[in-house]
């Protein structure tokens, strides 16, 4: 399936996540501002099944919430173990909305 519209930009946290849920999927979506980036993840932790658009994020990495655990949002891996990892979906800003590709692996 081809790039779609997933949410506007103007609904989205900067600098933070944003739970979007889409076509029975929950995502997070992230959108950082120096330079504008959009990474867009499967929102639940693979550790216990935070909620990742709930975290706080530094230097491209999402911390769950719950258990701290740390996640690459360019690679979804976590910082600490590449055992561990979320989804992620090529995303990018068009028309001042955030469009996303579910059909591939970011």
């Amino acid at each position: 399936m081809p790039f779609e519209p997933l949410i506007a930009l103007c609904r989205c946290r900067v600098n933070g996540g944003t739970f979007v849920e889409h076509n029975g999927r929950e995502l997070a979506v992230f959108l950082l501002n120096t330079p504008p980036e959009v990474f867009v993840i499967d929102n639940t932790c693979p550790h216990a099944g935070g909620n990742l658009s709930g975290g706080e994020v530094a230097d491209h990495v999402v911390t769950c919430p719950w258990h701290s655990w740390p996640f690459d949002l360019r690679t979804g891996v976590c910082v600490h173990s590449s055992q561990a990892r979320v989804r992620g979906y090529p995303a990018d800003i068009r028309d001042d909305m955030v469009w996303v590709d579910l059909d591939s692996e970011g």
